[in-house]
């Protein structure tokens, strides 16, 4: 496969394409700085849909815009999650009076940011969902025990039954049914002759010329097998074909299949085939259907859904209709024809042009939004003593920046102390400008989220949810308590552990997993039963108890662990959070 590009890197190149999809398509819009593609014709009397992710994958997310399928689309660069700030533009840029489901791929980045977007959001008085995508069935139950199965072109399916959900005007829990029960009744198996090559990158993943790989993913990860020699197309795409339908694979078997069940197919271009070769193996997979299982597709659907740059590869998903209308009770007939639905989303296969009118809101209405949200409403702390705390916990995590960039050298890619310091004076420098002055308690925790959302990654998403959740939390319980509200000890170790607990919703990592969730955890258990004190003491606890720990959460957990973890040092995040925590509470106390 060749390495050549006109482009030399994946710089600017982005905003570029984003641009050319936007210029032929009078109904799309572009917020350029947030990367988002929003629909002009959104109308907030419907459910509003949004997904998003890394970019390479296109025509997803932005080609799936229109009416009937996507209000908006958040785009992060090549193969990495967009950040929070991405997903908020995108809510503001698409406001619904019903609600908002966010359609996200499981994949840890997207996992994070959109769970910190939908926490701000709510914060905010929103109604938001997230509705998870994971039809890859390649990797099986077992291997995907903690962090749950990819999502794959399967995914198109549910961006398109749900998006002609919200523009038949359903209500806002029967658009997400609908969309987790296409979720919950589609597989997918992809297949490559190679790797991609990402513009501007020396190394590259190479096959060998007499292989292919069996269960390939869109991130350039290691596929679940390799198959060298090559079988036949038969075989192979027999052998794809069971991944997705055998009942005795109890690894595997994740949907049901009866006789005379109404049965969809979508045949998905990883982006480096040729459209003769793709529609011969279409061909072949619907022969092959028909043949060993007794399946005559009702509808098919053969393009590029999903890609993965250049990658030499495809995949094939079954959606199970009948499936569907067993859980939601919505008849098959109806489903099809949600799914025929007129779209005007350039990338589906039956869209087309229509004139539209500008339905996007104006600016004073923004502007209105953004007054009855307004942070700097609500309780006092006190001022002095909170910047004490801020500013000794922010010291003593940086000056233990060589220690934590040591311990994730040895264990990691070396880059937590310098995102931790990055965190920390983030925090600092709106100190500096006096952030604390006013005593504002939501102010100053929606300001401090967002110095630490900026750094983003994973660490900076699990602390800028927990904020964010905690800020939700001590704001519903100001709205309940009305007038007279005071933040003390009580009423924060409550708000910490309902903070944990929407926390846990966005992450599979726990306590003895060698994350920060093992200085987390503990410490906001013990936060809300027994006070601040023996809170910080139990996150020490925590933290130190990682070292020697065997890793089991992240994206290795797809492609094999090669960690000795037998004496390994202590995981540098729950550390940098335990020290901070410590710190904390030192300038609480008025301690150096």
């Amino acid at each position: 496969m060749s390495t050549k590009h006109f482009f030399h890197s994946t710089e600017g190149v982005v905003v570029l394409g984003l641009e050319s999809l936007v210029a032929r398509n009078s109904h799309l819009a572009l917020d350029v700085p947030n990367k988002v593609v929003y629909s002009k014709t959104h109308s907030p009397s419907k459910v509003t849909v949004i997904s998003g992710g890394g970019s390479g994958h296109e025509p997803a997310w932005s080609g799936y815009v229109g009416d009937g399928m996507l209000s908006a689309a958040v785009n992060g660069e090549v193969f990495a999650s967009p950040c929070t700030k991405q997903v908020m533009a995108a809510i503001e840029h698409t406001p619904s009076d019903v609600g908002v489901i966010l359609c996200i791929t499981n994949y840890t980045g997207d996992n994070l940011h959109f769970g910190l977007a939908k926490e701000k959001a709510a914060g905010m008085g929103k109604r938001v969902a997230i509705l998870r995508m994971t039809d890859d069935v390649a990797l099986g139950r077992q291997q995907t025990s903690n962090l749950g199965r990819r999502g794959l072109a399967g995914n198109m399916f549910v961006l398109k039954l749900c998006g002609s959900a919200s523009e038949a005007g359903y209500d806002f829990e029967t658009c997400f049914n609908i969309g987790q029960a296409v979720n919950d009744n589609c597989v997918t198996v992809g297949s490559s002759l190679d790797h991609c090559h990402i513009p501007g990158r020396e190394h590259h993943r190479h096959i060998p010329d007499t292989a292919v790989v069996l269960g390939m993913g869109i991130h350039n990860e290691a596929g679940l097998h390799e198959l060298d020699p090559m079988p036949s197309v038969d075989d192979l795409i027999t052998d794809m074909l069971k991944y997705c339908l055998d009942p005795n694979d109890k690894d595997r078997a994740f949907v049901e299949f009866k006789p005379n069940d109404t049965i969809l197919l979508l045949i998905n271009n990883f982006g480096g085939l040729s459209n003769f070769e793709i529609e011969a193996l279409t061909a072949s997979t619907r022969r092959l259907l028909e043949k060993n299982w007794n399946i005559t597709p009702k509808r098919h659907y053969v393009q590029c859904f999903e890609t993965s740059l250049n990658a030499p590869g495809w995949s094939l998903s079954l959606l199970n209709v009948s499936g569907i209308e067993r859980t939601t009770k919505t008849s098959v007939t109806d489903l099809l024809k949600l799914l025929d639905a007129e779209t005007t989303a350039p990338a589906w296969p039956r869209n087309g042009y229509r004139d539209i009118q500008d339905l996007s809101p104006s600016s004073n209405d923004a502007a209105s939004s953004k007054t009855a949200n307004d942070p700097a409403q609500g309780p006092n702390v006190d001022a002095a003593k909170l910047e004490s705390a801020l500013r000794a916990a922010c010291g003593a995590a940086i000056a233990a920046e060589p220690d934590i960039t040591k311990w994730d050298i040895e264990m990691g890619d070396g880059d937590c102390g310098e995102a931790v310091v990055g965190m920390c004076q983030g925090i600092l420098k709106q100190v500096d400008a006096g952030l604390c002055k006013s005593g504002k308690i939501f102010h100053i925790l929606d300001e401090i989220d967002e110095a630490v959302e900026e750094i983003g990654g994973t660490l900076g998403a699990i602390i800028a949810i927990a904020v964010a959740a905690f800020a939700t939390n001590l704001r519903r319980a100001a709205a309940e308590a009305g007038s007279g509200f005071v933040v003390d000890e009580k009423v924060a170790g409550q708000a910490a552990g309902g903070a944990l607990r929407n926390l846990m919703g966005y992450t599979s990592a726990r306590k003895g997993g060698r994350t920060v969730m093992d200085t987390l955890i503990p410490f906001c258990e013990t936060f809300e039963k027994e006070g601040l004190e023996k809170a910080v003491a139990a996150a020490e606890e925590g933290a130190k108890s990682t070292a020697g720990m065997k890793a089991k959460f992240g994206r290795a957990t797809y492609v094999g662990d090669k960690v000795d973890a037998g004496s390994a040092p202590p995981d540098p995040g729950a550390m940098a959070a335990s020290i901070f925590l410590k710190g904390y509470l030192n300038g609480m106390k008025g301690e150096s």
